[in-house]
């Protein structure tokens, strides 16, 4: 039972760290199209910068606490990629140099869409496996 509630719980974490990527990707969708300024969509971008990164480190250690140990190995990666670039100070966007990092910006964030998705399918899988596996006992 309490494993079945912690893969909900990794499920609803999940979620949540992909609606902040996609809400990025849809600010970086209106700049290019231009239906909203730089200094707008930068302060978008950049207000939820740091949840995400604070979601997935709460993510990873409950991942650790609860001894899912490869889902923490496959989540590790994307931490230490948010950490390294909080550590050089580049995960803010330039409100001055938004338009030359547009297409470099959109990869980043599609790569951790595409890395989040597969994550949340493997939660997804444990999940039901789980809740059937307490039905059965």
């Amino acid at each position: 039972m309490w494993d079945t509630l912690a893969w909900l719980l990794f499920f609803f974490i999940l979620i949540g760290i992909l609606v902040i990527v996609v809400y990025q990707l849809i600010c970086f969708a209106d700049l290019e199209f231009d239906y909203i300024n730089p200094y707008d969509s930068a302060s978008r971008i950049n207000n939820v910068i740091i949840p995400e990164f604070i979601t997935q480190g709460v993510l990873c250690l409950l991942y650790l606490v609860t001894g899912h140990w490869m889902m923490f190995i496959l989540a590790v990666p994307y931490l230490y990629y948010n950490i390294r670039l909080y550590a050089r100070r580049q995960h803010l966007v330039d409100v001055t140099e938004i338009f030359n990092q547009l297409n470099g910006e959109k990869k980043q964030r599609l790569f951790k869409l595409g890395h989040l998705v597969f994550l949340l399918f493997i939660t997804l899988f444990w999940m039901i496996y789980n809740a059937l596996e307490d039905d059965n006992v």
